[in-house]
């Protein structure tokens, strides 16, 4: 109970990297000496310093014999910083508890390996399940090289995102936007079809809470973007990313490219739309993580009728639409025993509205 007790500390610390981190996961670490807290630390932004190395500078006076909480194995490999292990070594670490091993190759297994055959004991597995669910985008990443991918939509109890008219604006509530502009903030991208930029012309940017913003990814298989649309403007510290086919105009990508943003050619499926497993794949190459989708309804129903989808956050709002936009498209479900289900699920109020949020489960209910 006394490891659980400390790794659910170190877990809190952890925390604190949210949406600073990435592609790094977020860490958190204690020193501990008879049962007391000498250091603590946490992985602050990528390329800083790691947890085990923070915790170490804060914890004063002589840690030898000391035991370290640790929520993901340290690393054992030169990147940005040192390799952890070794500053673990140094510091005459007795014991060293892991909440779960590192999924990444140049990690798995061998950091713990190193600090046994230093003769330091460790043991591995403490509250396991929550450390990897506060990195699922890190563990999928580094087993698929694919972004987590997130879907995020407000609909009417009707299941509609729009009116006939395709009017979307004001349907949650306030509260629900501020939600939305944390979800982009812990991503690294947030993806939208080109309907949505022709309708709504959004920023796609962070502004009502602290935090980065992501990627900007437009789905637009002809490039019909508007070269004066907002997310074409330089708010994002990196740049636009429009994904286009082939059937594109090659002078329409140029001109993209000449306002600052970056195309991206995706492979085309059966349906003669961007192949979205070929696209996943290509962002997981430039670096991108986790994708927060915001629609439209379209791009929901593809990522759901592909099972590429892997979190939901649905916002309910208490409102009837009737005759509109529906949320979920055909998804070629032809039993029940063949729909979608959520695992996990959590629901809570927000302003007027409710929110449910949980994993798909691909293979059904």
């Amino acid at each position: 109970m006394e490891d659980e007790f400390f790794m659910q500390k170190a877990l809190i610390l952890a925390r604190r990297g949210l949406g600073k981190t990435s592609p790094n996961p977020m860490v958190g670490a204690l020193v501990v000496k008879e049962g007391k807290i000498l250091g603590k630390g946490y992985h602050r932004r990528y390329g800083e310093a790691h947890a085990e190395v923070i915790a170490l500078r804060n914890t004063p006076g002589d840690v030898k014999g000391a035991s370290m909480y640790v929520t993901l194995e340290p690393c054992c490999h030169h990147g940005l910083t040192p390799p952890c292990v070794d500053a673990l070594i140094e510091a005459g670490m007795s014991r060293v508890v892991v909440g779960t091993p590192d999924p990444n190759p140049r990690v798995n297994g061998k950091g713990i390996q190193i600090l046994r055959d230093n003769g330091i004991k460790v043991e591995v597995g403490v509250l396991e399940e929550r450390c990897r669910e506060i990195n699922e985008a890190y563990f999928k990443y580094m087993q698929t090289g694919i972004p987590l991918v997130t879907l995020k939509f407000a609909q009417s109890l009707d299941g509609r995102i729009a009116t006939k008219e395709g009017r979307s604006q004001w349907l949650s509530s306030p509260e629900a936007l501020r939600l939305a502009h944390t979800l982009r903030s812990i991503h690294d991208g947030v993806l939208v079809g080109i309907g949505t930029i022709l309708v709504d012309d959004p920023r796609l940017t962070v502004r009502l809470v602290k935090g980065k913003n992501p990627r900007r990814i437009i789905i637009d298989s002809g490039l019909r973007i508007p070269l004066t649309a907002k997310v074409l403007n330089a708010e994002g510290e990196n740049k636009t990313i429009i994904v286009a086919t082939e059937k594109a105009n090659r002078g329409k990508a140029q001109g993209l490219k000449n306002v600052g943003a970056e195309i991206v050619w995706a492979a085309k499926n059966h349906r003669g739309e961007v192949d979205l497993k070929d696209l996943l794949e290509k962002l997981g190459r430039m670096g991108i993580t986790s994708v927060l989708v915001e629609g439209g309804a379209k791009i929901i129903t593809s990522l759901l009728r592909e099972r590429l989808a892997d979190k939901i956050v649905l916002i309910m709002a208490p409102k009837f639409i009737g005759e509109g936009i529906e949320a979920v498209g055909n998804l070629e479900i032809r039993d029940l025993h063949e729909a979608l289900g959520i695992s996990g699920m959590k629901t809570r109020r927000l302003g007027k509205d409710i929110v449910i949020e949980g994993h798909l489960n691909k293979g059904g209910n």
